[in-house]
């Protein structure tokens, strides 16, 4: 059996040395691939394949909660939406429902296509002439 610890350790650096927001880039990938993994073992009727890998989605939502500063008041939006998608995941997981999974992944891609777009804005430069103003 070959392994792959060249991309292993790749993987790992890539996660020792990203900024807290590539971090949460990969963590919305990550909650992406096991929701999209799920419905893939729901399909091929490996429900424990699919219970392991709601739970893995399950925990990164948990994460997002857990880190979220609440001391902005948009952190309150963010928890009440995270608290959904944590229930929807709880009905998809007891009921095995596709649709269910369906609905949270179209949430999920949602906020990391809103996460990358804030990344780049924030990489943006700021223009410092632009009032024109001479001394």
């Amino acid at each position: 059996m070959i392994t792959n610890t060249g991309y292993n350790k790749y993987q790992n650096n890539s996660i020792l040395t990203a900024s807290p927001q590539e971090l949460t880039l990969m963590l919305y990938n990550g909650a992406i691939k096991f929701c999209n993994q799920a419905i893939v073992s729901l399909d091929n009727n490996e429900i424990e394949k699919a219970h392991n890998y709601i739970n893995r989605v399950e925990d990164i939502i948990e994460e997002f909660v857990i880190t979220l500063d609440e001391k902005y008041p948009v952190a309150e939006s963010f928890k009440k939406m995270y608290d959904y998608i944590n229930d929807r995941l709880v009905e998809a997981n007891i009921t095995k429902d596709k649709e269910v999974l369906e609905e949270v992944l179209g949430f999920l891609r949602e906020l990391r296509d809103t996460w990358k777009e804030a990344m780049k804005l924030a990489k943006i430069p700021k223009n410092k002439d632009t009032t024109n103003v001479t001394e």
